[in-house]
């Protein structure tokens, strides 16, 4: 953001108070460029009848304060926007967005995305998407007041038939609609090429995307092709906006958000897939990770600090393979260090298809000042049953033979509490992580 739109922005909330801020002039949108937008007022007289697909809130860094609206439309698009109202005004402002399109897997994805500033904490406000004279319908979008929060978490969503995932996401989302945002932990489609499966993924979230926003995270399932072989993530970094990390080479890779008095970091195991395709980039990923995350969490002053990573931190011993022991992943070795290090309260994995619970490990066993490490389990159909030989560091573990899953976060003044739910809603694990345990 330039300084000439930061210090504009801040004079309209000092001016303007807790009334609504989005304001009119040079408008950030969602590409990393600057728009011309302007404020209208009064009712508008477009037609409704602009269809928008897959509609989305991505996580910004400040989601209390910005969010970034992406969707895509069956139709080239001329003069994309958001307009935006809080729900209490008639105020209307307009946010121009980029066409951020792109092809992959021979399919044709007209996508547009603009970046929304300048909301209120607390407040609840109505969105659409506008094309000169047309317009979609209106959609809810809400902060969060004060510092708590909830959020739902979804381990692996890929699958070979989509209808589990949608079947997880909604039956979670109708359980918990106080959720502020939703995050993914990795994986979320089985191949990262195929537009068919992206599809089927936005369609089962379809209830929520585009009334929360969403937190991704990517998994080695994101770098594949149709043939299986290895590629960079593209679909994944084209279809999710998120924060920059400031490193232009991994862009998208990995970043950083607040919400509440929690800070989050996700990042990227996909190294060695990196590796593959470019010898030592995935190298170079690691040591701009580890300086980055340093970095990151020493400019925060958020009293709370939780990281996303999709491989898990543990080796575990795979039933038939006795020559594959029980210890320590090269994720677990390279960063729960670094972890105890920087004092991260939760850490979360995905990747290994089971839900465990390992409790608070620092200097690679239990400890009550060291990290929660919870493996989130799975929110697809590709199951392992019978797999995986417990690890002496799981605390808990999901009935067996295992199904599907999904968790909440839940941060409070004093403590945050991560729960685990099968897709009936119950409640199979509980964890909670309290101020000053540490």
């Amino acid at each position: 953001m330039n300084v000439r739109m930061m210090n504009r922005r801040k004079f309209i909330k000092a001016a303007i108070g807790s009334g609504f801020l989005l304001a009119s002039g040079n408008i950030f949108s969602g590409c990393g460029e600057v728009l011309d937008g302007d404020g209208t007022t009064g009712k508008s007289d477009k037609i409704a009848d602009l269809e928008v697909n897959h509609l989305r809130q991505i996580i910004t860094s400040n989601a209390n304060e910005t969010r970034c609206i992406m969707w895509q439309s069956n139709d080239i698009l001329m003069n994309p926007a958001v307009e935006v109202k809080a729900n209490d005004l008639d105020n209307t402002y307009t946010f121009a967005a980029l066409d951020c399109s792109f092809t992959d897997d021979d399919h044709i994805n007209n996508q547009y995305s603009a970046r929304v500033e300048g909301l209120n904490v607390g407040t609840s406000y109505q969105y659409r998407i506008v094309d000169g004279d047309h317009c979609s319908a209106w959609h809810n979008l809400k902060t969060t007041e004060g510092k708590s929060f909830k959020a739902l978490i979804f381990p692996d969503s890929q699958c070979a038939d989509y209808s589990v995932w949608s079947k997880v996401a909604k039956s979670a989302y109708s359980r918990n609609e106080d959720a502020a945002f939703f995050v993914n932990v990795g994986d979320i489609v089985d191949n990262g090429e195929d537009w068919t499966q992206w599809k089927a993924w936005f369609e089962g979230a379809s209830t929520f995307l585009d009334k929360i926003p969403f937190v991704p995270i990517m998994g080695n399932h994101e770098c594949y092709n149709r043939q299986w072989q290895t590629r960079l993530p593209e679909a994944y970094l084209k279809y999710f906006e998120v924060p920059s990390n400031g490193n232009e080479k991994f862009e998208r890779r990995y970043y950083s958000f607040d919400y509440g008095d929690v800070h989050f970091a996700i990042l990227d195991s996909q190294w060695d897939e990196l590796n593959t395709i470019n010898s030592g980039a995935g190298d170079e990923l690691i040591r701009a990770q580890q300086e980055w995350l340093r970095r990151d969490m020493s400019n925060t002053s958020k009293k709370w600090k939780i990281v996303f990573i999709h491989k898990d931190v543990l080796q575990y011993r795979i039933k038939g393979r006795p020559e594959r022991l029980e210890g320590f992943s090269d994720i677990g070795t390279l960063l729960m260090p670094l972890f105890d290090e920087l004092k991260i309260d939760i850490v979360f994995t995905a990747h290994l298809h089971t839900y465990r619970d390992r409790g608070h490990i620092y200097n690679f066993e239990h400890n009550p000042n060291g990290s929660l490490y919870i493996l989130t389990g799975l929110a697809g159909d590709v199951r392992y049953p019978g797999l995986w030989i417990d690890h002496a560091l799981d605390v808990a573990k999901a009935p067996q033979p295992e199904t599907d899953n999904y968790l909440t976060l839940e941060a409070a003044e004093d403590k945050i509490e991560v729960k685990c739910f099968l897709p009936d809603g119950t409640e199979i694990d509980r964890a909670v992580v309290k101020q000053g345990e540490k």
